[in-house]
């Protein structure tokens, strides 16, 4: 009988979700005009609808090609997100970021980047297919270091028109899910 509850208590806990890997992978410009490739990806668990559970979802992650700077954007089920608005959004740091509109330096509290900006009310786990990604701020120093210390820190190139991006859903753990890699060459080749 223990057994029973016990195997009940896990397939309760599961709530028969599914589990996804979703990415895009698409060109574009840097701050500084350069060619790279961004990568946009987040992990999702889907309930069935007659389940009393929520679908979740990751942070939705934003990196760019030879950079070290990783943006993650979070939405208000997320208790790690930020207070600078609504929606699926990532604030600027002071001292790093710069709003582009305006070229003054970010101050708390200033989006520099929101996925779905015309729905305030939108969601990770709600997002299938393609979604609309734009971006408000550029990086005020886009790398630091010196010599081979040196870390690049520019990403995907302000516009006041946001990014159309197609993604990929893919069943986690899946060959399909598998993210596709960076091309290092061009970073080492500069």
């Amino acid at each position: 009988m223990a057994r029973l509850g016990l195997l009940l208590l896990a397939a309760i806990s599961s709530g028969c979700a599914s589990y996804h890997t979703h990415y895009a992978m698409f060109p574009a410009e840097n701050s500084a005009g350069e060619s790279r490739q961004i990568r946009v990806s987040w992990q999702s668990a889907d309930y069935p609808d007659w389940w009393f559970v929520d679908d979740k979802a990751t942070a939705l992650r934003v990196e760019t090609q030879c950079s070290d700077r990783v943006w993650k954007l979070r939405d208000e089920n997320d208790p790690k997100a930020e207070s600078c608005g609504d929606g699926i959004r990532a604030c600027g740091e002071p001292g790093l970021d710069i709003e582009a509109a305006n070229r003054t330096p970010v101050t708390d509290g200033v989006r520099c980047m929101v996925a779905e900006p015309s729905r305030p009310d939108a969601r990770i786990a709600g997002i299938d297919g393609s979604l609309k990604l734009l971006v408000a701020c550029s990086p005020s120093v886009t790398s630091i270091g010196e010599g081979d210390e040196t870390r690049n820190l520019d990403y995907l190139r302000a516009s006041p028109v946001p990014y159309a991006v197609y993604v990929r859903k893919a069943p986690r753990g899946s060959l399909l899910a598998k993210m596709p890699e960076f091309d290092q060459s061009v970073c080492d080749a500069q």
